[in-house]
């Protein structure tokens, strides 16, 4: 006999709201992640412009007067070219009559190319010691200066004196300069000049050992014999003079392509070819000097090949390993050199675009506060007919009572449409059952298949008995005198919906003041600016109210946006309605209480917002009030609730760096100055809304908290968007701790 398989035990099936909730979440993850190492990447893009620059990681100590003891001092006294031949100490001198040009701290993208003009119209080489950090930046300048016959040399990378640095960093510097010429050149060197170098007798006893262990690398140091210290800029006669050697001597000379303005150096320049050509002078590079040096070995040795190995060029081509990263490393280069000027001139226009908005935010808001509250300005006769109030409910068993509760206390005569939308937990027999017991006989519980939000409202509408319909959410309460309030501006025929003050009714915790701070600040006061330039792009879903006609026209609450309040809104102000904002009309709401919850609701307003500005795209080129919310109100929604958070972590990220690597003080200066203009908006907008400024401690830290969450959940919305995603009518945790206006305070 078979027995009948018990329902009990078994694994209940999910809704269709859990499945899509799963695919929600399994998305999240990668997204989050998307943003925070676009993020990363942006900060690694600073920080090696910043490495470029010798912002990161710079050292501006530069040795002097050190002891040469253990120098030896056939090295003090010997010529400007320094080998390692053997493992043996070796300098080489230049030749009688022969001049070695030499170029440091280049390439610069305005003195290096006039300086090549020079050589190529005298048919001279130069051997140019180049810094790694510009060699990344200005590639294809030593392209061409390899291209055209010139010689190049390692200045290290970031222009530091060796003799302070590890031998790691040693190592790093001469390492990273041979990739940035493999990079632009496709070649490796074996030449060094040590930056603030001069003629050997200055070697000392910290240096030396930085060139003994470079010279068993393979690396040949040069030095100078004669200095044109041009960098003193004394006048093009004395450059001239000075570098010129005595009598015959042949010399390795000193000239700089980079490190400041070099003009007189470009002038100088030709006249000392011409008179050191007059004088029978050729010109060479250290390699021809070298090249030489082993001729006149060889001749020594007998007219055979000299003694020990045979010297070769300086340049050897790069390959394999060295070659590509050497591109990747250029390649990196120019990404930074493009994205790091770009983002400050981004963060310069969006912090002016924020700063104007703060100082638009104040004068309006004050003029609309004054408007608003003048004892004999109304909107016409008094609205006191009995209107509609609309609950969409889906589980809201901890919340819908007291939501019922303070509706039974309005002082304006209303009906009560609670929708449930399908709920799991008693929603509607909990209403049924406060209704009763509060004695309202105003109440009607309308129980529909769990389809969302939008369809709830709706559902509503169609079952309102009058011309006014007031919206709220399933776990918010309101003042006695809410409702009355909120309807009177509908004495003017032309206002279509009117949006209430919300206020956050559990700011005990860090997260809740966090929020109070931007309910009052970023919306209320926002709602201000844009009601007196009537463009309001949203009424909250906590408190709004309508027309009937109004809803009924445009098509009601669409499913198309996960924002419906913004999709509605939006659509009054293109059917011609006026939008206002009602300042007195207070309701209490149960904000996230957990950053996890905190992200979801962002998530869903900041995508949903994307979507209604992209559903109403056409209203940017209508005429009339369509045309008008569309030329006004859609570009400050685009700015200042897209753009501009997704500049804010780098707000930050700028901030530190300046602070670490700048200059702390000016850095810190600027932030507090933002911080004050920000702080001066939201005492002015506490003020209106007559709340408790010890809130505003809470301030700094709430700034830096939520632009790093904004940019993520902006990112994680934009993503969301481009791969098609869709989430339907998210449901938050609740706790019913809003109980009554008072206890909100």
């Amino acid at each position: 006999m078979t027995t009948p398989t018990s329902s009990r035990g078994r694994r209940r099936a999910p809704t269709r709201i859990e499945r899509a909730a799963g695919r929600a979440a399994a998305l999240q993850r990668p997204r989050v992640i998307l943003a925070l190492l676009l993020l990363l990447a942006l900060t690694c893009v600073m920080l090696l412009d910043g490495y470029l620059r010798a912002e990161v990681g710079g050292d501006q100590r530069v040795r002097s007067g050190a002891d040469s003891s253990e120098v030896p001092d056939a090295i003090l006294d010997g010529g400007p070219i320094l080998t390692f031949r053997g493992g043996r100490a070796t300098t080489v001198s230049v030749p009688a009559k022969t001049i070695a040009l030499t170029f440091d701290d280049g390439p610069n993208p305005t003195w290096t190319p006039q300086v090549l003009d020079i050589l190529r119209k005298y048919d001279v080489p130069g051997t140019f010691f180049l810094v790694g950090s510009m060699v990344s930046r200005y590639p294809g300048i030593v392209r061409t200066m390899v291209e055209e016959g010139n010689e190049v040399g390692v200045h290290t990378f970031t222009h530091v004196d060796l003799s302070y640095q590890s031998a790691s960093r040693v190592d790093r510097e001469m390492e990273q300069t041979q990739l940035a010429l493999a990079g632009a050149a496709g070649i490796t060197t074996t030449l060094f000049r040590a930056p603030y170098s001069s003629e050997t007798d200055a070697i000392d006893d910290y240096s030396w050992p930085v060139y003994q262990r470079l010279g068993k690398d393979g690396y040949t140091s040069v030095f100078v014999d004669t200095d044109s210290d041009d960098w003193k800029r004394p006048g093009v006669s004395d450059i001239v003079k000075w570098a010129t050697p005595k009598g015959t001597q042949g010399a390795s000379v000193l000239f700089h392509d980079a490190g400041g303005e070099r003009s007189q150096t470009i002038a100088a320049l030709p006249q000392y070819i011409e008179k050191m050509k007059a004088k029978g002078y050729t010109f060479t590079t250290i390699s021809g000097v070298m090249e030489r040096q082993r001729a006149a070995d060889g001749r020594a040795a007998g007219g055979g090949t000299p003694a020990g190995p045979r010297l070769q060029a300086a340049h050897h081509r790069a390959t394999g390993l060295t070659l590509y990263e050497g591109k990747a490393l250029i390649a990196a280069v120019a990404v930074a050199e493009w994205t790091v000027p770009a983002l400050s001139v981004g963060l310069a226009i969006v912090g002016a675009a924020v700063l104007g908005r703060f100082g638009m935010m104040l004068v309006l808001a004050r003029r609309h506060h004054r408007q608003r509250n003048r004892r004999r300005s109304g909107w016409g006769p008094a609205v006191t007919g009995p209107v509609s109030v609309i609950v969409p409910a889906y589980n809201e068993k901890e919340c819908i009572a007291n939501t019922l509760q303070s509706l039974a206390r309005s002082t304006h005569p209303i009906e009560i449409i609670v929708v449930d939308d399908g709920s799991t937990d008693g929603t509607s027999r909990i209403a049924r059952d406060a209704a009763e017991s509060l004695g309202m006989t105003n109440v009607r519980v309308v129980r529909q298949e769990n389809a969302g939000k939008p369809a709830a409202l709706n559902n509503g509408v169609r079952h309102a008995s009058y011309d006014i319909v007031v919206m709220m959410d399933g776990d918010t309460v309101f003042e006695p005198d809410t409702v009355r309030h909120l309807v009177q501006p509908f004495a003017d025929p032309s206002v279509g919906a009117v949006a209430g003050n919300a206020k956050v009714g559990n700011r005990t915790t860090v997260i809740g003041a966090w929020q109070h701070i931007e309910y009052v600040m970023g919306f209320n006061l926002d709602r201000r600016m844009y009601d007196l330039l009537r463009c309001m792009p949203t009424i909250p879903g906590a408190i709004g109210a309508f027309r009937r006609e109004a809803v009924l026209a445009v098509g009601g609450m669409s499913e198309d946006t996960l924002a419906e309040d913004t999709d509605i809104t939006i659509a009054m102000h293109r059917a011609g309605w006026r939008v206002v904002y009602q300042e007195h009309a207070r309701a209490w709401t149960e904000a996230p209480g957990s950053l996890k919850q905190l992200w979801s609701q962002r998530y869903r307003w900041s995508y949903g917002t994307m979507q209604a500005l992209w559903k109403h795209r056409k209203s940017l080129t209508d005429r009339g009030p369509s045309g008008r919310f569309g030329r006004v109100g859609m570009p400050l929604v685009v700015v200042f609730q897209v753009v501009t958070p997704l500049f804010a972590p780098l707000i930050d990220v700028f901030t530190a760096y300046s602070m670490i690597f700048v200059d702390f003080r000016a850095a810190l200066l600027a932030w507090l100055a933002v911080l004050g203009v920000q702080l001066l908006c939201a005492a002015y907008a506490f003020r209106l809304d007559r709340e408790k400024y010890r809130y505003l401690l809470m301030m700094p830290l709430q700034q830096l908290a939520y632009r790093q969450m904004m940019y993520l959940v902006l990112i994680h919305s934009c993503v969301t968007a481009l791969t098609g995603g869709r989430l339907r009518w998210q449901k938050l945790k609740r706790t019913g701790e809003v109980g009554t206006p008072a206890g909100a305070g």
